[in-house]
């Protein structure tokens, strides 16, 4: 007996013996609800993020998959604003009870009473770690780099949540498309001058000088209008409806144009579109030929019409030449697809191309433009912001109209007009037109 009672004795003053022995069984429960708590809290976390990062690749998996699993996670998907509000409801009451339970633990199990704020720092780290490692990134991360997985794995689960939390998370979704009503959102969309304010502050590190030109373009690309970079009737290259079948055939090979409008009797009359490609079969006919039969019809576009809307339309009626016309229905000139991509992309030029038409440069600071040249060309060429141009222009698109438009008369030749810090000398004109300008770049004297 002595034996036994010095055996027993000795458990007594075991340290795990004195640990079970102090905790009492509130405490033991709490300590497993909390632990429970956990476990739940890490799955919704895990579903949360996996659900929310399924690719475009895992949709088309789920959606030819022909699984029963599967189409219950693509229902789940298909609300996401009552997805979303199942899973953070249960999440954020789950925290709360944890939080809860965490602080009849450390009151049950430690006296803080002499000091409350070393026990108020302890509650919060201990049970701010566990949460976050236990109960968000470990779950996140994995749930994140497996997500089709673990959609699978959790869907039942989160079906589960959802039937749970339905009336709260209907309440929940109603409550927030009335603030949607009340309280218009911000609108996120970016404007021009924020693109371009940015485009500014960008390094040239990290954007070459080329990359620039591109992106430049592609922010004033939605706001350019066809009549900027359509070529003037003036400049077009078009051939009469009844032209010989023959003299056709060299016009168009000494033209160097795979595409020529046909005309009858005048330019405003635009018959249809002539493609080269489509004579190759018929270039041993004679002037009998009815070489109007493979005409294929115009496609008419206004001068207002923007050069992003006009390049989905070349898209999707797979053509790359449109006849451009006024308001009274006139012919204004044509455009086309390269000249739209040549607004992103700067000057494409091929063997047809001659460089010096349009402008000529002498030095850094000084060029030789030809009156018609566009602003659009011309502010791209001597890389300078085009809004310069935007107030003096007027209606006019070309480098003889703004200057027409600043003096209001046409200038005669040698005559020198001063515009912000560039110098136009009229090289070339008549009593109707400025044919020819050269430009100096002023350089600001510091």
């Amino acid at each position: 007996m002595d034996y036994l009672n010095t055996i027993n004795i000795s458990l007594q003053h075991h340290p795990l013996s004195i640990i079970v022995n102090s905790l009492s069984m509130g405490i033991l429960f709490s300590i497993i609800t909390m632990v429970i708590l956990l476990a739940i809290v890490s799955l919704v976390s895990a579903a949360e993020s996996a659900f929310f990062s399924l690719t475009p690749t895992d949709m088309e998996e789920l959606k030819t998959s022909g699984n029963k699993t599967d189409e219950k996670i693509l229902k789940l998907v298909a609300a996401p604003k009552r997805l979303l509000a199942t899973l953070l409801i249960s999440i954020n009451f789950i925290n709360i009870a944890i939080v809860v339970l965490s602080t009849l633990v450390m009151e049950g199990l430690f006296d803080f009473s002499q000091n409350h704020l070393l026990g108020f720092i302890i509650q919060v780290v201990a049970v701010t770690f566990l949460i976050l490692m236990v109960g968000e990134v470990i779950p996140k991360i994995y749930a994140t780099q497996n997500p089709l997985r673990s959609t699978r794995v959790l869907v039942f689960f989160v079906q589960f949540l959802q039937r749970l939390c339905y009336p709260v998370s209907t309440f929940l979704i109603f409550s927030t498309s009335i603030l949607d009503r009340v309280i218009k959102p911000k609108s996120h969309n970016i404007s021009v001058d924020e693109l371009s304010h940015a485009l500014e502050l960008a390094s040239d590190k990290d954007n070459p000088e080329e990359d620039h030109k591109i992106l430049r373009g592609i922010v004033k690309f939605g706001s350019t209008d066809v009549k900027q970079i359509m070529k003037s009737r003036m400049d077009v290259v078009a051939f009469e409806y009844e032209r010989d079948f023959k003299k056709l055939l060299d016009d168009i090979t000494n033209s160097g144009f795979s595409r020529v409008p046909i005309y009858k009797e005048k330019l405003d009359n635009i018959a249809g579109v002539l493609y080269a490609k489509d004579l190759l079969q018929y270039i041993d006919e004679g002037d009998d030929f009815d070489w109007h039969t493979i005409i294929r019809p115009p496609f008419f576009v206004p001068e207002n019409k923007k050069i992003d809307d006009l390049l989905r339309e070349f898209q999707h009626k797979k053509i790359h030449l449109a006849v451009v016309v006024d308001e009274y229905g006139g012919t204004s000139g044509i455009v086309t697809l390269e000249d739209v991509i040549e607004e992103i992309v700067g000057e494409i030029n091929d063997e047809f191309d001659d460089d010096d038409i349009v402008y000529s440069k002498l030095d850094d600071n000084n060029y030789v433009f030809e009156g018609k040249a566009h602003l659009n060309d011309v502010s791209r060429i001597l890389e300078i912001d085009g809004e310069a141009f935007e107030e003096a222009k007027g209606e006019a698109d070309t480098l003889a109209g703004l200057i027409i438009e600043i003096e209001g008369r046409i200038p005669t030749k040698n005559e020198i007009i001063k515009f912000n810090n560039l110098l136009f000398t009229i090289e070339s004109a008549d009593n109707r037109k400025i044919k020819r300008v050269k430009i100096t770049i002023e350089k600001d004297e510091k």
